[in-house]
């Protein structure tokens, strides 16, 4: 007798955490393992942050919180979406919540009935596919391939797009890829939008600020479609502040009120002192985040140089977050007269056994072709790792 629900039964594990576990489990064996499979940054949390939260508990912010936040972070975030991306919200149009990852869970749970289409541009971050299954949702995926930068065209969307559709979920700057859309192009997708009012967007704005083309650019720009898009973003990659868990939502009204109703049946409020810590970091300016990106700046063409040395894998240059995405189908089929690389999830094992460099499978966000790398460490360590990675791939013939 299975005694699980059919809902866990048909939910993926998270391949990236998956991937994150392997690495640790040969790590505690002594192996020297470089992981490259989390997207979370290397750098500490900025003092100025640590020192309102020590602050915050002196002063017995320790009990519960309003389910979506204190008012004074949720008007916080309001003034910086005004000051930063020109966007108009009110306080209580804001939802925060334990990580971006729940901000978009509620907003899905909101959203989508069973049997309703969700298009997703594919590659795409991992979880929104699943969510959109524990929603009992269908994912309609639409291609964005290697020449088109992995960014789908206004065409593509348009003949994705039936009555059944009811959300489409993106991110930009893009998780796994690095991509950015540009305004002109985030405008052409708003005119498809426009036509369809039935339509919902989930705009996963969290690498806003790593973003090495141009200021960042938020599809909730367009006021003729602004009440149906969901702005998702938070503290962790920008602040480096992962383990805080805390990321929020901002929305229409009615949907903000839907997911303060769900939140409050989950979860509740996220933790007191990381939103006392949350409130710190979006009074305290933008110097200690344009530090990182332009530490992450140097990673990338670090990394974009020593991968042009390595034979068999085709990149793009990302333009924003901290991962590169590269197509690694020529090394499948390929062994080094132990094993056959049959696939892109065979040759991440096969690096992480070999090269004790922990990678994650293209497969695990919509492209089996290519794997994911992420460049969240130190340039001595992105270099030691290219290094291990292309003296494993030519023991494969």
């Amino acid at each position: 007798m299975n005694i699980l629900s059919d809902r866990i039964n048909k939910l993926k594990e998270s391949q990236t955490i998956r991937m994150a576990k392997m690495g640790r489990e040969l790590a505690a064996k002594g192996v020297d393992v470089i992981n490259l499979s989390f997207g979370e940054p290397d750098f500490h949390t900025p003092s100025y942050i640590k020192e309102a939260a020590k602050q915050a508990l002196d002063e017995n912010f320790t009990y519960y919180t309003p389910v979506p936040g204190y008012p004074e972070l949720r008007k916080a975030i309001a003034g910086k979406l005004k000051r930063e991306n020109n966007l108009d919200y009110d306080f209580d149009q804001i939802v925060v919540g334990t990580g971006a990852k729940q901000a978009i869970a509620n907003a899905v749970m909101c959203l989508v009935n069973p049997d309703d289409e969700v298009i997703i541009p594919t590659p795409y971050w991992v979880s929104y596919s699943e969510l959109i299954k524990l929603a009992e949702g269908k994912s309609v995926f639409v291609k964005g391939t290697f020449e088109q930068d992995f960014k789908i065209t206004p065409e593509q969307l348009e003949a994705a797009i039936t009555p059944k559709t009811k959300l489409f979920i993106f991110s930009s700057p893009c998780n796994p890829t690095g991509s950015v859309y540009s305004k002109e192009e985030l405008a052409g997708l708003a005119k498809i939008f426009e036509k369809y009012p039935h339509l919902y967007i989930i705009s996963d704005e969290i690498y806003e600020h790593i973003n090495f083309v141009d200021q960042h650019e938020s599809i909730a720009q367009f006021e003729s479609i602004k009440e149906r898009v969901v702005v998702i973003n938070g503290f962790s990659k920008a602040y480096a502040m992962t383990g805080w868990r805390i990321g929020y939502l901002a929305a229409s009204k009615e949907i903000a009120v839907a997911c303060d109703k769900m939140q409050g049946q989950i979860t509740s409020a996220t933790c007191s002192i990381t939103q006392r810590a949350g409130l710190a970091a979006y009074e305290g300016g933008l110097e200690s985040v344009l530090e990182m990106k332009k530490a992450f700046l140097n990673r990338r063409n670090l990394v974009y140089e020593l991968m042009k040395g390595i034979p068999g894998l085709r990149t793009n240059l990302p333009h924003g977050a901290f991962y590169f995405f590269p197509d690694a189908s020529s090394y499948f089929g390929k062994s080094d007269n132990d094993e056959v690389i049959k696939n892109a999830s065979d040759l991440c094992t096969y690096l992480l056994n070999r090269a004790h460099v922990a990678i994650v499978t293209g497969e695990a966000f919509g492209d089996p072709n290519c794997i994911r790398i992420s460049y969240a460490a130190s340039e001595e360590r992105l270099t030691e790792a290219m290094k291990r990675i292309k003296t494993a791939l030519s023991q494969l013939n």
